[in-house]
């Protein structure tokens, strides 16, 4: 079967992976976003997706303009059974999606129709839910909105954050991509329309939704850090200073003071008070400077923070 993939993330460049490995895939082509500038200098940095395609010598195509005809008409000389898409980063054109012989087909990461849009990983753990999972949905004009092909589920326990979590689906995809598509091509699959009416959508996250609101309860604070985790984080403001969190606790204090107040550092951390119990920073970094421990915080920045 010949694949076309759409992909830009390491998650993507992860299932791409696994379809390269299959003998029963022949990747014809990789579709991914532009190579960006990187945080420091004018470097550009290509995506995940990108880098692996290069590897295997598979041919790879950066649009800036999927309506270019130029590039319409490179890929449509493709010949196309299937066109994967997970996390590509942009609205496909109908021309694209009619090619394949067999089927388009998007993979999201949640239990469709509840969380379309573009960070349904962190709504999850926003919202505290205990399970999540991934969608084969028959890619449609409408966003996530397709026809079901198969759904699979996983718990989330209280640990995970946006990283690990993402891990885990990726892991779950790859354990059944195979017999998904398969199960398509031999017509073992029945397609399900959404009930729309239960559908539920998430934002683009931005750093904007980094900052901590103290004056929230403590579970939905930490649900925040899991969720935001790596990027954007999550920071609150100090005497003007952003501070970027990187290891948080809930205690089993009751706050008492007002939310935001800074009660004490310890060598355990920072301890402040929230609307309803009292959370503790563990790991914490200023800008442009590594992270650091609550040791060192109560080491070196006690004065700073008093």
């Amino acid at each position: 079967m010949n694949i076309l993939f759409a992909g830009t993330p390491k998650s993507s460049a992860d299932i791409l992976q696994c379809l390269i490995d299959n003998d029963d895939f022949n990747i014809v082509g990789a579709l991914t976003q532009p190579d960006k500038k990187g945080k420091r200098g004018n470097k550009l940095l290509e995506s995940e997706v990108s880098s692996l395609a290069k590897k295997y010598n598979i041919p790879l195509y950066k649009p800036s303009d999927l309506k270019d005809d130029h590039i319409i008409n490179e890929i449509k000389l493709i010949k196309v059974d299937y066109l994967i898409v997970i996390a590509y980063g942009k609205i496909l054109p109908d021309w694209l999606l009619e090619m394949p012989a067999i089927c388009s087909v998007n993979i999201h990461f949640s239990l469709l129709p509840k969380y379309r849009g573009a960070s349904p990983i962190q709504s999850a753990l926003l919202n505290g839910d205990k399970k999540t999972g991934i969608t084969y949905i028959k890619i449609s004009s409408k966003l996530d909105a397709g026809d079901i092909i198969s759904s699979h589920d996983i718990d989330i326990n209280d640990s995970d954050n946006k990283l690990t979590l993402e891990e885990n689906l990726t892991s779950l995809c790859m354990d059944n991509i195979s017999e998904v598509l398969n199960n398509i091509s031999n017509n073992k699959i029945s397609f399900k329309a959404q009930d729309n009416s239960k559908a539920t959508y998430c934002k683009k996250i931005t750093k904007r939704d980094s900052l901590i609101n103290f004056d929230d309860e403590s579970k939905n604070i930490i649900n925040k850090f899991r969720a935001y985790f790596v990027w954007p984080g999550l920071n609150f403001i100090y005497k003007g200073v952003a501070i970027k969190i990187h290891g948080l606790e809930v205690t089993n204090i009751k706050s008492t003071g007002n939310p935001g107040d800074l009660l004490e550092i310890r060598k355990s951390g920072i301890y402040f008070n929230t609307r309803d119990r009292v959370i503790v920073v563990t790991h914490l970094q200023f800008p442009n400077k590594n992270p650091i421990s609550s040791i060192d915080v109560y080491n070196s920045y006690q004065e700073f923070f008093k």
